[in-house]
């Protein structure tokens, strides 16, 4: 196995398109479980931790933009205000060494449905930043996961950075495991309110192939705060409403049985964090 170990993102652009076959490496809390466990044998590594060009977030006006090589740790600790339902989510990912290492574009990389920053980066309404030799392109976040660790990264192309909207209101993350942290999800789900748009925006983790949004979820709520002009009046949300959001979340999700928890299991649990998670995030919208 070659291992690739370029220092500025130039290089790590031509290494990648004079080796297509290169799995890139950032934390490596994914790849090198895969290689221990013998799952998947590469012909290199790329490995792109000294590339400084990928590490930390930036802001500029009401957008942010988020190296692929961000931390969970500095994520949970400075995106607070800017993105905190991202910073929810982080907190919850693995031990705190794992935070350390692991960085967001190799959570986006890995492409597993039950990808803690998959929701709330959903619901947020992210773009993912790919870049080759050639230039770059950007995908929305929706698009950019295929399958079961699949996604829409060309052979010769490396995740740059996460362009992220600034929150405008309340953000909100759950999920359910056997512990609150250092657990992979039964399933999670992220919300993200946009006063400023009178929009909803729904993340589902770990219960379909891909992470998934809640359409008719959002088109609901939004109708329902409109109808009764509660986006001015900040008074309370019918708990029917609530409810009634989640059973749609529920519908959305496309679960399967598996030895964390069971198809039926999971929808009902989706059902009660996205109706809770409304209820919190708009008490908080409330108090703001």
């Amino acid at each position: 196995m070659d291992f690739l170990q370029p220092r500025s993102w130039p290089d790590a652009l031509a290494a990648k398109t004079n080796r297509p076959d290169a799995q890139p490496l950032a934390g490596g809390t994914d790849v090198l479980v895969d290689l221990n466990f013998d799952r998947h044998r590469p012909a290199a590594l790329l490995d792109l931790g000294r590339v400084g060009e990928l590490a930390g977030w930036s802001r500029d006006d009401d957008a942010l933009r988020l190296g692929a090589g961000l931390t969970y740790t500095i994520a949970a600790a400075e995106l607070v205000d800017d993105l905190p339902g991202l910073a929810m989510a982080a907190r919850t990912v693995g031990s705190p060494q794992i935070r350390n290492r692991g960085t967001i574009g190799g959570n986006l990389g890995s492409a597993s449905p039950a990808g803690d920053a998959h929701p709330p980066l959903l619901a947020a309404g992210a773009e993912v930043e790919l870049a080759s030799a050639a230039g770059s392109r950007r995908v929305p976040i929706r698009e950019f996961f295929l399958g079961p660790k699949r996604n829409a990264l060309a052979p010769d192309e490396l995740i740059a950075a996460v362009l992220v909207p600034r929150a405008t209101g309340p953000q909100q993350f759950a999920k359910v495991g056997s512990r609150n942290a250092m657990v992979i999800a039964v399933c999670s789900f992220a919300l993200a309110l946009h006063p400023d748009r009178q929009r909803v925006g729904t993340g589902i983790g770990s219960a379909g192939p891909v992470p998934l949004v809640a359409d008719d979820a959002e088109r609901f709520c939004e109708g329902a705060l409109a109808e009764s002009d509660l986006w001015s009046t900040r008074a309370p949300i019918e708990e029917s409403t609530r409810r009634r959001f989640g059973e749609l979340v529920a519908a959305a999700a496309r679960p399967i049985d598996d030895v964390r928890g069971s198809a039926a299991y999971r929808s009902h649990a989706l059902s009660v964090l996205a109706a809770r998670a409304l209820g919190w995030a708009w008490a908080d919208y409330r108090r703001s």
